[in-house]
């Protein structure tokens, strides 16, 4: 069965999506406790200041007392120091956690995107998973380093503020839970809209990420095409979706603070207008009544700032939900519990046993039947028939990027699924027809399979692969920075630089994606050079392309449809394999001018 695209999952709703980052923050534990004391502490200042009002204004002003007057300021300023303090160690804190809690997450996902098999980017898109590492990390990042923060701070001064309007006035109080419903259901009512327009939001900047990801890495086919003026409309297309959804989530956002603030603040003018009548009659103290409107405003602003701080908890669940399901992917490919170890030295031997395979997105076709097929030890096979014979496949089961549906492979007798699939790849070396060149130096992409190994191995192997010549050349040399894929080198260079790579592993199986069949004469010369030395003692299969590069082979087979249809030399196969030789014919036969 395919696998479902990540953006064609179920989308939850709840905020309560967030309470899975728990398992990110115990290792803070220290951290989070020395913030949340902070937080306290600077809540209390802020309800202590309330109390000194009430004190300044009934003793010292209403009394007249000077004396008191200045004792009070004196306290209320140490009030404000301390409070200075605690804001600067929870900001410091919260913020730290943030940081390094996003920080924990990223590697985290990208740790785990990393195990998953080809198979799983067959049907995800890169960039909306690169989107998922960034905007998504980037939402979750501001939400645990401020908002959560923030809304903690609020209901903590919310909560304290409610009690101290109880002492103060127990009357005015019940006025002011009569607003509070009043206040919730807007709350509710547009909180679900925002959390809905988030998620779309972010969706939409994912398929911005996705199409920049496949128009700049394929730069030279746009402009080789002038596809230039139809990708910025395209691209402008989806930049207007993401505006458009960013538009409606603002609207509701906008609307929800308009209302909360028109309702909480006509319910302060209300609850003054009654205050003061009471303040008249002698049943309220103006210190009171000053005093209740004090944390009249801190609850007031609590809600305000809750409400606002709420749309950006649920973008911050909704990238918590998308990172997740990052994370809760399992691997398809992945070691037993108890993986069986394969024989040291690793002979090479490889034996495929009715092999029956389907892609997951071609569960009706197979793209290898019964294969059966053994390659001794040392001995150099090649791979040869049309195009979707089955030929890659045969690599990428090998590599164990998938498993078969039935029958089984083995490298000198141990069953691959029965080992580890990391212990399997160490023991191959890939040299791909398109050679993956990485953006960083000559030597790195060189060592990539050995990072431990040393300049003069790196040189060695460059020299093997007939790569100096044009490394020496290069203004650092072997420092020499190659570009993103490899830009600054030519056909040849990238293949020699990739053949380097596969002789400084020093790997017991090669495969090669025939490497020779894009390039000029010279090129080619000098890596077929470099190549028969990368298969010396070395069991290798080759996918073959052009068929005068297969005679020098111990043995070829002839792929059809997902079976092998023929067994032997190119003599042998020629006057025996009507395919092959019909295929060879194709390639040898001069074209009519």
């Amino acid at each position: 069965m395919a696998r479902a695209n990540l953006i064609d999952r179920p989308k939850s709703k709840d905020i309560r999506q967030l309470a899975r980052i728990l398992g990110f923050l115990k290792p803070y534990r220290r951290q989070i406790v020395t913030a949340s004391i902070a937080l306290v502490i600077a809540s209390g200042c802020v309800l202590a200041l309330g109390q000194g009002l009430k004190f300044v204004i009934d003793r010292g002003l209403a009394g007249g007392n000077t004396g008191f007057l200045n004792q009070a300021l004196g306290g209320m300023l140490a009030i404000v120091v301390v409070m200075a303090a605690a804001t600067f160690v929870r900001f410091y804190y919260v913020s730290w956690i943030g940081e390094r809690v996003t920080a924990d997450i990223r590697r985290a996902v990208f740790g785990h995107l990393l195990e998953l098999s080809p198979g799983f980017f067959e049907t995800t898109r890169t960039g909306e998973v690169i989107s998922r590492l960034t905007s998504d990390t980037t939402v979750l990042e501001d939400a645990i380093g401020s908002s959560i923060s923030m809304a903690l701070r609020n209901f903590l001064n919310m909560l304290g503020a409610l009690i101290m309007l109880v002492v103060t006035s127990p009357k005015l109080t019940g006025l002011v839970l009569v607003v509070v419903p009043l206040v919730i259901a807007p709350i509710v009512f547009f909180g679900r809209r925002v959390r809905k327009l988030a998620r779309a939001s972010q969706d939409r900047v994912a398929d911005v990420g996705a199409y920049i990801d496949e128009a700049l890495h394929e730069i030279r086919t746009v402009q080789a095409y002038g596809h230039e003026a139809q990708d910025k409309t395209l691209f402008g297309e989806r930049v207007e979706q993401v505006f458009a959804t960013s538009v409606r989530r603002i609207r509701q956002r906008a609307s929800l603070m308009a209302v909360v603030i028109l309702l909480v603040f006509g319910a302060i003018g209300f609850i003054l207008w009654v205050g003061g009548h009471d303040v008249v009659e002698g049943n309220l103290t103006g210190g009171q009544l000053s005093a209740f409107i004090f944390y009249a405003v801190i609850l007031a602003v609590g809600v305000g700032t809750v409400s606002e701080v709420i749309g950006d908890l649920q973008r911050a669940a909704g990238a918590t939900e998308r990172l997740m399901e990052l994370l809760s992917t399992e691997p398809e490919i992945a070691a037993p519990q108890h993986p069986q170890a394969l024989p040291y030295p690793v002979q090479g031997v490889i034996a495929f046993d009715e092999v029956l395979f389907h892609y997951p997105s071609r569960p009706d076709a197979p793209a290898l039947e019964r294969l059966s097929l053994t390659v001794s030890a040392g001995e150099k096979l090649a791979l040869v028939g049309p195009s979707g014979a089955g030929k890659s496949t045969v690599f990428q089961l090998l590599l164990r990027y998938y498993d078969p549906q039935a029958g089984s492979i083995r490298i000198d007798g141990v069953d691959i699924k029965a080992a580890d699939p990391r212990i399997v790849r160490s023991h191959i070396a890939l040299v791909p027809q398109d050679p993956v060149i990485f953006a960083a130096s000559v030597a790195d992409n060189v060592r990539y399979g050995r990072p431990d190994a040393t300049e003069a191995e790196v040189r060695a192997a460059c020299e093997a692969a007939c790569a100096t010549e044009f490394i020496d050349r290069l203004p650092e040399g072997l420092n020499a920075y190659l570009g993103e894929r490899g830009v600054r080198l030519s056909g040849g260079q990238r293949q020699r630089i990739a053949i380097a790579r596969a002789i400084l592993a020093d790997r017991p199986i090669l495969l090669l994606d025939e490497a020779t069949s894009a390039l000029d004469a010279a090129s080619e010369r000098l890596v077929q050079i470099a190549l028969e030395r990368l298969m010396e003692s070395r069991t290798t299969l080759i996918i073959a392309h052009r068929f005068a590069t297969v005679q020098g082979v111990d043995r070829i087979a002839v792929m059809d449809q997902g079976r092998i249809v023929g067994l032997g030399t190119h003599e042998a196969l020629m006057r025996d394999n009507a395919l092959y030789a019909h295929l060879a014919n194709l390639q040898f036969k001069p074209v009519a001018t």
